[in-house]
Order: structure tokens, then C-alpha cells, then sequence
């Protein structure tokens, strides 16, 4: 990456972190919240580290290895996982994601920033007027939820091409037939060396 990227990208940051809370009447309270805590973001496939920092009305973006009150450690495709709580878990344990320090100051910044929002059509009146704002807001509005839409359709398509047409996944009962052979198994293994420990006894 090259040497002066990272700082560009935090001044970039930054400033739009600014224009975001000014436009967002809830933020400002949230924000208060997070005041004096710090996060560590640290991309391994991209070798960056980020540090965010909460003041009472913005927040700060910055590099540097200080500790810090929490620090992940994940690459970006991780990252975007981490939208569903339920994957933690999962992640950890496969090595995937590491956490170090408070998890709850992460889940606070993981909180402050999904619930940011903008008043995009006010700051849009302001060029085009109340009226034309309004309505390229309701056309934006329906735009992203048809897109959401169309996605997840694509992705139970997906699932069930992987499940019944590919076969590249097993399905819900042949996972628990699985389960269910490897349960068997291990109680044959358990006998088993009961059985030995007896004989060398």
C-alpha cells in the first residue's frame, strides 16, 4: 500500500464521519456515549490498521499501535460477516476474526454506526428544493428496496442451486442423519475403548 494512502484514506474518513453526524439529529446524543473510547481495526490482507476514536461530537480516524480499548484483527470479506451477530462465534473459532480487549466498546461502535442516519432529503431541499428532494428520496428509497429484494431472491436461488441442484450442500436431513451416524460412532469408539482399557486391565 503505498505510504501516504492510509492518511488519506483517514482524512477522508473523517470528514465524512463529520458531515454524516451533523446530519443526523440522534447522533450527537449516541456519540456522548462512546466519548473517550477507541477501536482498533486491523486488516490483515490489506496490512492497515485503523484507530477509531470517539469525541463528544465526531469521530476521529487515525493510525497507530497504542492500545486501545478494543482490537480486531480480520480481513475485509470478514468484516462484512460481522453484519450478522449470529457468525461471531463461527469466526473466532475458525481463526478467522480475532478479538482483544472490551467486546462491548466494539459492539458499541458496530451500534452507533448502523444506527446513523442521515437526513439526506433535508441537506438535499437545500440544492433542489423541498419538493424535488421529497421525491428523489421516495425514488432512492424504492430503488434500494427493490435492490434488496432482488438480492435476496438471488441468494435463496443460490441456496438451493448449491442444495438440490448441485448438490454442493447437504440438506437439512441428510445433516441430521450425519449427526446422527457420528453420534453412533462415538459411542461404538467410547465402548470400544472401555472394552480395551478392561482387557489391559
Amino acid at each position: 500500500m503505498l505510504p501516504l494512502l492510509p492518511q488519506l484514506l483517514c482524512a477522508v474518513a473523517e470528514k465524512l464521519s463529520r458531515k454524516l453526524i451533523a446530519m443526523d439529529a440522534n447522533a450527537k446524543p449516541a456519540l456522548a456515549k462512546l466519548q473517550g473510547k477507541q477501536l482498533s481495526v486491523t486488516l490483515r490482507d490489506v496490512k492497515l490498521t485503523l484507530v477509531l476514536s470517539a469525541t463528544s461530537d465526531a469521530l476521529l480516524f487515525n493510525q497507530h499501535d497504542e492500545p486501545t480499548d478494543c482490537r480486531i484483527t480480520a480481513d475485509i470479506a470478514t468484516l462484512k460477516q460481522l453484519r450478522d451477530p449470529s457468525q461471531l462465534t463461527r469466526l473466532i473459532r475458525n481463526d478467522a476474526l480475532q478479538i482483544d480487549g472490551d467486546l462491548q466498546v466494539a459492539q458499541q461502535f458496530s451500534q452507533f454506526l448502523q444506527q446513523l442516519n442521515p437526513d439526506w432529503q433535508h441537506a438535499l431541499a437545500g440544492y433542489v428544493g423541498d419538493a424535488l428532494a421529497y421525491k428523489i428520496s421516495r425514488t432512492l428509497q424504492q430503488v434500494q428496496h427493490y435492490i434488496q429484494l432482488k438480492a435476496s431472491q438471488l441468494a435463496q436461488v443460490q441456496r438451493e442451486l448449491a442444495q438440490d441442484e448441485l448438490l454442493l450442500t447437504p440438506s437439512r436431513l441428510e445433516t441430521e442423519q450425519f449427526s446422527q451416524q457420528l453420534s453412533e460412532l462415538q459411542a461404538k469408539v467410547e465402548r470400544l475403548r472401555r472394552q480395551l482399557n478392561t482387557l489391559q486391565e
